[in-house]
């Protein structure tokens, strides 16, 4: 399955097209290292949680708003070439100069696929991150994939649940303390892609009224400290489409 690279991006929201620009502009670059895929999504429809959420992942100002962004790899060896290659370009590091972001407060990480139903052609994102047991993994994966195909009948273009692999604990941020991770816990990165906004605000209203769907005995993660939002995809660069949305 695929490997991906999961991105939580504070941006002041007076700086969106100059961030779309910078994200834009790099992209021919990260495919240049390996990078299949690169999507970038706005903060569109993202709840204020009471013990978790996105803003307070990256303790975001009152002026900025979150970026849900990934790399999409064929592995995790392609990945590591990639992520090579960029610490060691000098392009890279003229880019770094004059990101329109805070970078401390950027949260980054490697993760891979547990899930991965559909095709890539999404005109809207719902992005979670979610603490899941070391030791539920396995009920995580068989919920998670029951669920995805729930979502595709309800009209998904595509499900993905990524679990971390490759994710350090930061000085100021990172997918641990954003989830308040406690010990032996994981961190599983995870999006739907929908056609567009409309589509999966109505396949939500059917699937949250679906008695069906009400779980049956305890959940294999934290719902209290899992936390979502939905989004706008802004810039995608997979090379079938070259699609960027100002």
């Amino acid at each position: 399955m695929t490997y991906f690279e999961g991105f939580l991006v504070p941006v002041p929201e007076s700086r969106r097209e100059e961030y779309r620009k910078h994200a834009a502009d790099a992209a021919p670059l990260f495919h240049e290292f390996g990078v299949k895929r690169h999507v970038e999504a706005w903060d569109s429809d993202v709840p204020e949680g009471k013990v978790t959420d996105f803003r307070k992942a990256v303790d975001a100002k009152s002026d900025e708003k979150v970026v849900f962004s990934w790399f999409e790899y064929p592995d995790k060896a392609a990945r590591d070439a990639a992520n090579q290659k960029m610490t060691s370009d000098p392009r890279m590091k003229d880019m770094g100069a004059s990101m329109p972001f805070d970078g401390k407060r950027m949260i980054f990480g490697g993760f891979d696929a547990i899930v991965e139903e559909g095709s890539s052609k999404g005109g809207y994102t719902d992005g979670f991150v979610v603490p899941v047991p070391e030791g539920k993994k396995d009920a995580y994966r068989e919920l998670a994939s029951r669920m995805a195909k729930v979502f595709r009948q309800h009209g998904a273009n595509r499900v993905v649940e990524a679990i971390a692999d490759d994710i350090s604990h930061g000085q100021v941020t990172d997918f641990y303390r954003a989830v308040k991770a406690e010990e032996g816990e994981t961190v599983v990165f995870s999006f739907i892609e929908w056609p567009d906004k409309q589509t999966r605000d109505d396949a939500w209203a059917k699937i949250m009224n679906d008695e069906s769907m009400k779980p049956e005995g305890e959940m294999p993660f934290s719902g209290q400290r899992m936390f979502w939002g939905g989004f706008e995809p802004i810039v995608d660069s997979e090379p079938a489409r070259q699609r960027e949305t100002a």
